[in-house]
């Protein structure tokens, strides 16, 4: 006998998606996830041929995606993707010693993009980093590593975490590096977000989250009129 649940055939067999319907609606939106990821890891890795890098006086543009799960911390049960664009400017020459060695950027982000997978509902929304400090470390052939902090708000259609509030407050690390080519560059890095509402409703429990995100973007230098 074939019990009917609205989900997905191969997910028919599956006892969580059983007791609770709602999680077949996310686990089509995950599925969305995994097919945005496969776009992206599409891009020809013939593009990275050449060295072009972080430098005084350069920008930097790039669309990305990242998406992960909560982790201790804050509620549970919890997946997050969101989607967006980036431009930063890189501001210093090269500083300090050794294998801290690098160059300072500041970065903004808009995110049109933004989900929450969380048992009650998914939520959408969108956000925006206003505040991004981000080190390029001295790069090493066609690597450039980085680490940054940034910093923003995103608003959503449902409280998250549920019973809490629509705006939130992000704070968040990342650890990464860029494969630079001549006109494009992939970039691959592990972030940690932390999501919450900052005392504007109680209870605020907040949510916390490690994801991995993808980019493709490049560094240019603006020419002078």
């Amino acid at each position: 006998m074939t019990l009917s649940t609205g989900c997905p055939p191969e997910a028919a067999d599956t006892s969580v998606f059983l007791r609770n319907p709602r999680q077949c609606r996310n686990l089509e939106a995950w599925r969305f996830v995994r097919n945005l990821f496969a776009l992206l890891a599409l891009f020809p890795a013939a593009l990275l041929c050449a060295q072009v890098g972080p430098e005084r006086g350069g920008n930097e543009i790039q669309v990305w995606a990242g998406g992960g799960h909560s982790v201790a911390g804050g509620r549970g049960n919890i997946g997050a993707f969101n989607a967006g664009l980036r431009y930063g400017w890189i501001l210093t020459d090269e500083h300090l010693p050794g294998f801290l060695r690098g160059r300072f950027e500041y970065t903004v982000d808009a995110v049109p993009l933004f989900l929450i997978f969380q048992p009650a509902n998914t939520a959408f929304g969108v956000g925006f980093d206003p505040l991004g400090l981000k080190w390029n470390f001295k790069r090493h052939g066609r690597i450039s590593p980085y680490l940054e902090l940034t910093g923003g708000v995103v608003f959503t259609n449902h409280d998250i975490p549920t019973g809490t509030n629509t705006v939130n407050f992000m704070d968040q690390a990342a650890l990464g590096a860029h494969i630079l080519g001549a006109k494009r560059n992939l970039s691959l890095e592990l972030r940690y977000m932390h999501i919450s509402n900052a005392g504007l409703a109680t209870p605020n429990p907040g949510i916390n989250t490690v994801q991995v995100r993808l980019g493709i973007g490049r560094f240019f230098v603006p020419r002078k009129s």
